[in-house]
């Protein structure tokens, strides 16, 4: 805000300067966050700036990694030769259904212009 003589003014800046310092954020370990909160008229917050560490239990995590299972196989790309052919089966597939896609609307098309009452929807045909 700013006030003399003869106005008063008030401006809002929506830089937004660091914070928190790169050099803090580059020298945290793993597990480490910092950050900042706004607070609103109704609830203040005194303090803004945060430094906190995510406690984890390694024998709860190791635990639970043990009971992970297998996620099963439901296509295999590889032929009988072992030659991953995955891009062509993908490749294959596009195709089939781009070919399959342009017969439906060919159809569609075709029945449209049959109909009497749909002919009309169709743009003309110079001829």
């Amino acid at each position: 805000m700013t006030i003399n003589r003869n106005d008063k003014s008030t401006s809002i800046s929506t830089q937004l300067d660091s914070l928190i310092p790169a050099s803090k954020i580059s020298n945290l370990t793993q597990g480490m966050f910092v950050g900042a909160v706004a607070d609103n008229f109704e609830e203040r917050i005194e303090q803004k700036i945060f430094h906190a560490e995510i406690v984890v239990d390694n024998a709860k995590v190791a635990a639970e990694t043990k009971r992970y299972k297998q996620i099963p196989v439901i296509t295999n790309f590889v032929d009988e030769n072992g030659i991953d052919r995955m891009k062509e089966q993908i490749q294959e597939n596009y195709n089939r259904i781009k070919a399959e896609t342009k017969q439906i609307v060919a159809e569609e098309l075709e029945r449209i212009k049959q109909d009497p009452e749909l002919c009309k929807l169709l743009p003309k045909q110079e001829e």
